[in-house]
């Protein structure tokens, strides 16, 4: 089981053979790369969303269909479902609040029940790999509970579970990388000797696209995982050996609860409290496969080793090539929550910060500028007030200001930026976030640029609806602050974009004497 792969080629393409695949959690990690790899084994590929937008700028978006609905209600459902011969449930909470428990259960029994009214040939599930006979997490029997109810739904299923994904932009690989990095030596809790069988994304994406070739009577679990099983311990050193670093130094202790664990992670990596939680409560225990009938069955016994996957994925991160990113999926506002274009804003207060600025360059260097805010190049304005107002989001339960960008040029609706969300871009002319930081209130930050009467203008609006009494004394506070983090950010921009043009103007004189 050592080795890579060949990616699909024609033989796989024959596999689909036209049937129709239906993908939920397409906006996803998992998700959101599985289409394409679907799409070229020769499926049809219809994508379940509650925001359909979200998948307006993903380069597959033409070659699916788009049906809107939600798993947990079954609204739109039975319309997504129509004609369909494989589904592919990946849906599920990760540092989701509330009861989220009880929400997967009856996506899960909701989803299954209309598959089998619809009379789909056959669901496929990615599941955790935990021990039997322990006693699971939240999130791992949540899981478990989801398989187990697919299982047990009038439609055959297979259900694979997996242990760590390692792949360029999985959460779990994103822990890994940057604790590594990070910390040349460190205290750990206890759960980096417990033993995991870790497989990469590429290695698990061919066997959920192979599932559907089982015989269609098949109803069952399967383990799936790479060639060995290591401890994290492992992990760590033999990523550091990967990535050029030194071997780092280890000192489990026994203090650090599953809580004090995720916010340490927190602390240390991009990852927030709230998904490191899941995550470590995951390595709490063995998660070895205990059978590889799978493998027996498709004939399918090459897997990618970790150090190879660990390298291919580093790379990509080096060519900026990060298909999809953990945060791709984490909206913290409902579909239903107001937009600041609302007619007559129906949400009620709304604050407004606007500024404009004349700038001295084409409108493309200006929107080059504003699409590559965020991330290594920062905001534009004062830097430590954005560091600050990052690590008090991350100390009240937030997302906090490192989750960074997916890519370093370009963005598409969804993308996670540090604490904003992408909403809507509009190539040339308009970025709109949304913050998902922890505010008593709704808060969007737009940025723009217009040529007016032969002129570049640039535009920037900061907007904020408060909730309650806290949002209207929020919005005070930090409004002596506007000029100089809003203010300066309006200003930098503008001067990056001259320089840039000054830059290119020079370097096109250059050509033309040359």
């Amino acid at each position: 089981m050592s080795g890579e792969r060949p990616r699909a080629g024609r033989a796989a393409r024959q596999q689909g053979r036209g049937r129709l695949a239906l993908v939920t959690g397409a906006t996803g990690y998992i998700g959101g790369r599985l289409v394409p790899e679907l799409l070229d084994a020769g499926y049809r590929v219809r994508c379940l969303a509650r925001t359909p937008d979200k998948l307006r700028d993903h380069p597959w978006r033409d070659r699916v269909e788009v049906a809107r609905g939600d798993v947990v209600s079954g609204e739109g459902l039975a319309e997504a479902l129509d004609g369909v011969d494989v589904a592919y449930y990946l849906v599920h909470s990760m540092g989701g609040g509330g009861d989220f428990g009880s929400a997967d259960a009856e996506g899960a029994r909701t989803f299954a029940r209309v598959a089998g009214e619809a009379s789909v040939g056959r669901v496929v599930y990615l599941g955790g790999l935990s021990p039997e006979g322990e006693d699971l997490s939240a999130h791992m029997a949540s899981r478990k509970e989801v398989a187990d109810l697919l299982l047990d739904g009038p439609v055959p299923a297979v259900v694979l579970r997996a242990a760590v994904i390692i792949g360029s932009g999985s959460a779990s690989f994103e822990m890994l990388r940057h604790l590594t990095e990070r910390l040349p030596a460190m205290t750990t809790p206890r759960w980096v000797r417990s033993r995991v069988q870790p497989i990469a994304v590429r290695d698990v994406l061919r066997l959920l696209v192979r599932a559907d070739t089982l015989p269609a009577d098949t109803d069952r679990a399967f383990d799936i995982g790479g060639s060995e099983a290591l401890t994290y311990v492992e992990m760590i050193q033999r990523f550091a050996v990967e990535a050029g670093l030194a071997r780092r130094l280890v000192v489990p202790i026994p203090v650090l609860s599953p809580g004090l664990s995720s916010l340490w992670v927190g602390f240390v990596t991009p990852i927030p409290p709230s998904m490191a939680r899941p995550l470590v409560e995951s390595l709490r225990h063995d998660a070895v496969m205990a059978e590889d009938d799978l493998s027996d069955l498709l004939d399918d016994h090459v897997r990618i080793g970790f150090d190879r996957a660990v390298a291919l994925a580093l790379r990509r991160i080096d060519e900026d090539r990060v298909d999809t990113r953990w945060s791709s999926a984490a909206w913290a506002t409902a579909p239903s929550d107001p937009l600041p274009t609302d007619p007559d804003w129906s949400g009620g207060s709304l604050y407004s910060d606007r500024r404009a600025l004349v700038v001295d360059a084409p409108a493309e260097t200006v929107w080059r500028v504003i699409e590559g805010i965020g991330g290594q190049r920062g905001w534009y304005s004062w830097p430590l007030a954005w560091a600050a107002r990052g690590w008090i989001d991350l100390a009240v339960g937030g997302v906090g200001l490192r989750r960074g960008r997916r890519d370093p040029e370009r963005l598409r609706v969804g993308d996670s930026l540090d604490f904003w969300r992408v909403e809507e871009i509009v190539p040339g002319r308009l970025l709109r976030l949304r913050a998902e930081m922890r505010l008593p209130g709704l808060a969007w930050l737009e940025l723009g640029v217009a040529e007016v009467r032969g002129r570049t203008v640039y535009h920037q609006r900061a907007l904020f609806h408060p909730r309650g009494l806290p949002g209207h004394l929020y919005w005070k506070a930090v409004t002596p602050f506007h000029g100089v983090v809003f203010g300066s950010m309006a200003t930098n921009i503008a001067d990056r974009a001259e320089r840039d043009a000054d830059v290119r103007e020079g370097a096109a004189a250059g050509a033309r004497e040359a």
